[in-house]
């Protein structure tokens, strides 16, 4: 019963909140067409963060998004996705996904994001990022046999279509449930006012979803 209901009661708050400011379609987010699938195989509404580890408005808006995942409705599955716009972001891609599949990615990712935009290290080879992950105590065979491995080659592969699909132009970005696209830029360019734009999105969804 009460797990009904948790739906219902998002839905309540946020239409509530969301009658304080106006969205419009094509103003502060944008309809993806055709509509793409969805990166996770849950039934719940997701909601994709698309980022570059070398992107300093993606460092800046990591603790936005930490903030908001504290209060994230029990209906919502967040995923990360490191997208590739250019050959150069391909790497960051891959140690994003080198480090979920050694486990390790809790301890990595913030971490990454200081030391390339705080410490101004660079970050951008694997001898390079082989060093850092040495760091938590990952040992360089495993990480380099990790990240030629083809389970990281085909979540690459993969991150590279999804940022097609999407449309993707800048990060960070947010798609919610494959059909919706926001970012900072659209959102007065503020990255609080983003997640508050993707509350109504998926409120929106979550509507739907009760009818």
């Amino acid at each position: 019963m009460t797990k009904r209901l948790l739906p219902l009661l998002f839905l309540l708050l946020t239409t509530a909140a969301a009658t304080a400011a106006s969205y419009e379609e094509g103003k502060q987010y944008q309809r993806i067409i055709p509509e793409s699938p969805t990166v996770s195989t849950t039934d719940k509404i997701e909601v994709v963060e698309l980022f570059w580890y070398g992107c300093p408005h993606c460092h800046r808006f990591e603790p936005v998004i930490d903030r908001w995942l504290e209060h994230k409705p029990a209906n919502v599955e967040f995923v990360r996705l490191p997208v590739i716009l250019n050959e150069k972001w391909e790497i960051h891609a891959r140690v994003y996904y080198t480090a979920e599949a050694l486990g390790v990615l809790d301890k990595t990712h913030l971490p990454l994001f200081e030391a390339i935009h705080s410490q101004r290290r660079k970050l951008d080879t694997e001898d390079s990022l082989m060093e850092f992950f040495k760091g938590f105590g990952v040992k360089e065979e495993d990480f380099r046999k990790t990240f030629h491995s083809f389970a990281v080659d085909s979540k690459v592969r993969r991150a590279r279509e999804l940022g097609r699909r999407y449309n993707i132009s800048s990060t960070p970005s947010i798609v919610i449930n494959g059909k919706y696209r926001t970012d900072p830029g659209m959102a007065q360019g503020q990255a609080s006012e983003t997640m508050k734009v993707v509350d109504f999105l998926v409120a929106e969804e979550t509507r739907k979803a009760a009818r």
